[in-house]
């Protein structure tokens, strides 16, 4: 496994065999996958607000998942979830904002309101980002087309390589994890390079290294295209 520059030790993947950790003990638990895009982006949240020490990661084998977590945790069964203050919330872009907005550590959205809604159009568009990235992937849609949009989005504030231009925000959590998967992936199995003819896009990529909050949750990437490949039957 090869992970992010200064990642620091991981908690051990827990499964059907691991013990449940203590529920509503006051310790405040975020249910993850090391593999999984949607926990990324909460994941790479928790780091840039400095949380690692005020929120736990509990990291989940989605394959062999333990019965527990969703008997007792979240009967959603899926991750991401955060346990806090007696509760437990999912879905992925709702615990992004709610970690922005309940916790110190600087701020991934900005006061201009102009920005603030920029993120709010990037936010709504992520179903169908995502929709398309699977369908490429299949073989069923325009590979081109997710990456078009990324493209033109980048360019709406031009002061630096963020969808915000020089602010790293919420807009760039919730993309990320998506194309550090389907970048390679697209490229190993349809020999398409999603940086080609897209500038803005290619140095999009080049200054999320730059981020350490995101680089302390990068994966292996063949671990990582491997597990698409499964998931959409690709040769």
């Amino acid at each position: 496994m090869s992970t992010g520059i200064a990642q620091g030790v991981l908690p051990p993947v827990l499964d059907s065999t691991s013990e449940q950790p203590p529920l509503f003990d006051g310790t405040t638990r975020l249910y993850t996958s090391y593999i999984c895009p949607y926990a990324q982006r909460v994941w790479i949240t928790r780091n840039y607000k400095g949380l690692q020490d005020k929120i736990k990661l509990v990291p989940l084998d989605l394959g062999n998942r333990p019965a527990w977590y969703k008997e007792k945790v979240y009967h959603e069964n899926k991750v991401p979830s955060l346990e806090h203050n007696n509760e437990v919330k999912g879905e992925s872009l709702d615990l992004i904002k709610y970690i922005d907005s309940n916790f110190e550590g600087p701020s991934l959205l900005p006061e201009d309101p102009a920005k603030r809604e920029f993120v709010d159009e990037l936010f709504a568009y992520t179903d169908k980002f995502g929709g398309g990235l699977f369908a490429a992937a299949k073989g069923d849609g325009d590979a081109g087309a997710p990456f078009d949009y990324l493209e033109t989005a980048l360019q709406k504030f031009n002061d630096g390589p963020f969808f915000l231009g020089r602010e790293f925000s919420q807009a760039d959590v919730v993309y990320a994890p998506f194309v550090e998967r389907f970048q390679p992936l697209l490229l190993e199995v349809k020999n398409y390079d999603i940086t080609v003819g897209r500038p803005t896009l290619k140095a999009w990529i080049e200054a999320l290294d730059t981020v350490e909050a995101y680089k302390q949750t990068k994966w292996d990437t063949e671990e990582l295209v491997s597990g698409l490949k499964k998931r959409f039957q690709l040769s």
